[in-house]
């Protein structure tokens, strides 16, 4: 290879024009309110059946008008789902006086209670009693539209380049995201939220991409941290900006909003010198590493930045061949990998959304459990920085893990009463769970081979 090389490349450092991390962190701020979004748009406040029908109730306060129209569950609250076919006065005198008085279901529609919430998909389109499963479908409907975005868009930054590509994502997610506020149908809700994800996520992979391939391999551990606080700090965030904004459209227009600026400021971000290379682009290449070599001070390497030595950096292994995902599965090792991974990732994944979307399950308010789940995440992730290389990657992975799981199981004998006990060992776990996502991100894409090599990552 030569020295040339390895100095064109030792530019690729953390000092970089920095433009790049202020945009990512600008577009992946709005990332965590999207994923988390269901938990407010889709909340089911307390309602009742709308008891207009059954008469004008003479001369009766609404509290009079539930308690003869509505039969009360077990713990004294009105049901959701079932009314009095015929009103029963004679509860004005003992609501106690439990009476075998028929009931059916709700067929004039659900009154709901606006204290916390002004409007929600719930109570937009009545999403409770026999139709929960639409309100819940909701959020798979999104991590569906994840998925398959997770497959296109890494191969399309692949091949048309990541600044492109992630002003596509930033461009679609807008549009499908802002369209979906304005939704009269939750059928057009639902697939509006299918393409939100699925170009939502573009977002996700392509700005790690970028910015990793901006450093070389010493400082990617601290790039992944940079990253991934934004994304806590978007969880901080969205707490507030859901306390404040209780209508679910405003709601998604509001976390929406800063891809705007994302948009904005993208024409100042550099692309990735290193996809360019790999494609041939040597020209565009050069000008950015140039920039690059400025921004660091190390203006005496520019005179080597020529396109000939640039061409010699990539090289590529088993030239004019096109890797595809059926890779991960060719050979008995990779296969095992894949499986493997897999697995982890199953785990991780489950632990992690799952602690994240029960903010209304501890019997404390939703809006602290959402704030202080997102501000567990950052020491997690700061601590994560530093057991990496202290224990190793595998180590921290597997402790994270287990201790998620003790937390779990800790939550599971606790009694639903202790509200507070049961907040404290969650967020605990939401910790543990924040870490060991953190963990897999980075042990997962180093335990894969590259189709390109740099010669750095060899030295």
């Amino acid at each position: 290879m030569g020295a040339k090389g390895v100095d064109v490349l030792s530019l690729l450092i953390l000092k970089e024009d920095p433009s790049h991390y202020r945009e990512n962190f600008l577009g992946r701020f709005t990332l965590p309110c999207h994923f988390m979004l269901n938990n407010f748009v889709a909340a089911t406040p307390a309602h009742h059946c709308d008891i207009s029908s059954l008469g004008d109730f003479l001369n009766l306060s609404q509290a009079e008008r539930i308690i003869v129209s509505v039969p009360v569950e077990t713990d004294g609250s009105p049901s959701s789902c079932w009314m009095f076919a015929k009103p029963q006065y004679h509860l004005l005198l003992n609501s106690s006086d439990v009476t075998d008085a028929p009931t059916e279901p709700c067929h004039n529609g659900w009154v709901y209670d606006n204290t916390t919430f002004k409007s929600t998909i719930t109570s937009e389109w009545d999403l409770v009693c026999d139709r929960r499963g639409k309100n819940k479908a909701t959020t798979t409907i999104f991590f569906v539209g994840v998925m398959f975005g997770a497959i296109s868009f890494g191969s399309l930054s692949d091949r048309f380049g990541r600044r492109i590509m992630l002003l596509v994502s930033y461009v679609s997610s807008m549009l499908f995201a802002v369209a979906s506020a304005f939704s009269t149908t939750y059928v057009m809700f639902a697939v509006l939220r299918f393409f939100t994800g699925f170009c939502i996520t573009g977002i996700v992979i392509i700005s790690v991409t970028l910015s990793v391939e901006w450093v070389d391999i010493e400082h990617r551990k601290l790039v992944g941290l940079i990253d991934s606080l934004s994304w806590s700090f978007g969880n901080i965030a969205f707490s507030a900006i859901a306390y404040f904004v209780t209508d679910w459209r405003w709601l998604i227009l509001s976390v929406t909003s800063p891809l705007i600026l994302s948009i904005i400021t993208w024409r100042w971000m550099p692309d990735s010198a290193r996809w360019l290379i790999a494609s041939g682009k040597l020209e565009q290449a050069q000008m950015y590493l140039k920039k690059c070599a400025k921004m660091n001070r190390r203006e005496d390497f520019i005179h080597t930045l020529k396109e000939e030595t640039l061409s010699t950096i990539v090289v590529r292994e088993t030239k004019g061949r096109t890797y595809t995902y059926l890779d991960l599965i060719r050979t008995p090792k990779m296969r095992q990998l894949a499986l493997q991974t897999g697995v982890l990732w199953f785990f991780v994944a489950t632990t992690f959304y799952g602690i994240s979307f029960n903010i209304t399950g501890l019997g404390i308010n939703m809006y602290l459990t959402q704030f202080t789940f997102g501000l567990i995440e950052v020491p997690s992730k700061v601590s994560v920085y530093f057991l990496l290389d202290k224990i190793g990657r595998r180590n921290t992975e597997v402790g994270a893990l287990l201790l998620v799981a003790l937390c779990l199981g800790i939550n599971i004998v606790i009694p639903k009463d202790m509200s507070v006990v049961r907040t404290v060992v969650a967020v605990v776990g939401k910790g543990f769970s924040s870490a060991s996502f953190g963990t897999v991100v980075l042990y997962s894409s180093e335990l894969y081979p590259t189709v390109v090599r740099y010669c750095n990552d060899n030295l």
